[in-house]
């Protein structure tokens, strides 16, 4: 039993499918080049892991367990590695009743969050609507604020991308 080449392969793996997944989100936020660096790196260290796998593979086949856990608690790893970047932006939407909704507006706007109010109607009352754009990091500095003058405000977040457009003078 080779215990170092197990953890040798056990954490390549890790590595490699952490910088994986933390790969494919920020492709999906947009930063391509940062992105194709990643999967460089992680074509570097698949390549020298699955090398050694391969290798004698029958003689020892407890390496492939090790391959698969290391992809298994990478993938993990990679997930939470993603979830403290926060990377993004979010749109909150809180639907709260009108006589609460000033002393939000004005705990938000203190804390220099832009928020956009619209009317709505709810089944039995009238509602306000709250929606703010904010960079992901900041989705509960936003709820902590609703909540703590409305606990049962209805609160969503969505991922969204700003598109702006540009007016060419021809």
């Amino acid at each position: 039993m080779n215990i170092p080449l197990y953890c040798m392969i056990f954490f390549s793996k890790v590595i490699e499918n952490a910088l994986a997944t933390l790969r494919l989100i920020i492709v999906a936020n947009g930063k391509k080049w940062m992105g194709a660096i990643l999967q460089f790196m992680v074509a570097l260290v698949w390549v020298f892991v699955t090398g050694v796998v391969v290798t004698g593979i029958k003689e020892d086949p407890l390496k492939v367990v090790f391959f698969a856990l290391g992809s298994f608690v990478g993938s993990y790893v990679g997930s939470i590695i993603e979830e403290r970047l926060a990377l993004g932006n979010n749109m909150i939407t809180a639907i709260v009743d009108p006589r609460n909704a000033n002393q939000i507006i004005t705990n938000l706007k203190k804390e220099h969050h832009g928020v956009t109010i619209l009317e709505g109607s709810g089944t039995t009352q009238n509602k306000i609507i709250l929606m703010s754009m904010v960079p992901r990091k900041k989705r509960k500095e936003i709820t902590d604020i609703i909540t703590d003058i409305e606990p049962n405000a209805f609160i969503s977040a969505e991922k969204v991308a700003s598109i702006q457009t540009e007016k060419h003078n021809q």
